[in-house]
């Protein structure tokens, strides 16, 4: 039995990200994924405006008059979200959890998904994979979506973004679109990412929260790892700490954006403290001018 408290948010988050897709992403979506490719369709009498490269010279030639070929896109997609759910995501300093911005941005991304009638799948995973939702279309398979993401109880802590990864190349056997949203506050999956990014349309999404890239100045205080559960005592009130850990910071996200540079992903980038739908239109609009 599913409780109404999550029904209730099923439902308010169903109506918060409608309006985002219905007055932001209109055709951006559609512009940004055009499908897999062009199948024939038919040929017609060629009219004034038409692309000339389309002409068919043998019909052409056949009845005198100049004809072109006429295509169609072949459209439909599979989407998949591969969602990392491990300890580390129940995390948030500003007004949500990363976890729960996740499962907005996968609501934004489903819905604008079924509105061009594509599917969309769903690969939950921490230290292993916890949930595989395969793709199908539809407004109610989008909201179990939505369900699945609020309600799952992960059993494992850590995170582990190739294992989730190769899950995804055996469970889909054609090219998707596969968004994979996470912290990635992990490392050993570059290989991973590489096969998956030769097979799938891969499209990082990092959530991050601005605690985690810099200390405030508190005094003393016992810091816990979510995913190891390790603790530890930090003086805050030294300049020295605080310092060394937004450079360790920094050079943990370098690293991982010239990762994502050398495979030729390209990424979107949110943070917890700001709107997710800037970074999203922005992705959307740059995909669509280099399709």
């Amino acid at each position: 039995m599913i409780p109404k408290e999550l029904l209730k948010k099923v439902r308010q988050i169903q109506i918060r990200t409608s309006r985002v897709v219905n007055n932001l992403f209109a055709g951006q979506y559609h512009s940004a994924f055009r499908g897999l490719g062009m199948e024939f369709e038919e040929v017609a009498k060629y009219q004034i405006g038409d692309d000339v490269r389309l002409i068919d010279r043998n019909v052409s030639a056949r009845y005198g008059e100049p004809y072109i070929k006429k295509f169609r896109e072949e459209r439909e997609l599979t989407v998949m979200l591969v969602v990392d759910v491990s300890r580390s995501g129940l995390f948030g300093s500003v007004r949500q959890f990363k976890l729960d911005i996740a499962a907005e941005l996968c609501a934004v991304l489903a819905f604008s998904a079924i509105r061009s009638n594509d599917k969309v799948g769903l690969i939950l995973f921490t230290d292993t994979v916890e949930k595989y939702v395969p793709a199908k279309k539809g407004t109610q398979h989008v909201l179990r979506i939505i369900r699945e993401l609020l309600y799952h109880a992960p059993q494992g802590r850590g995170t582990d973004i190739a294992e989730a990864l190769n899950f995804l190349n055996r469970v889909t056997r054609r090219k998707s679109v596969c968004f994979l949203v996470s912290d990635f506050l992990t490392t050993n999956y570059h290989q991973a990412l590489r096969i998956a990014r030769q097979r799938h349309d891969l499209i990082p999404i990092t959530i991050t929260d601005p605690r985690e890239c810099e200390l405030p100045n508190v005094g003393t205080i016992e810091l816990e790892d979510p995913e190891t559960g390790a603790r530890s005592l930090v003086d805050t009130a030294r300049r020295r700490v605080r310092d060394q850990y937004a450079s360790a910071v920094r050079t943990s996200i370098e690293q991982r954006e010239a990762m994502f540079l050398k495979n030729k992903t390209q990424t979107i980038d949110i943070r917890t403290d700001e709107s997710y739908v800037d970074p999203l239109v922005h992705f959307f609009k740059r995909r669509g001018k280099k399709r």
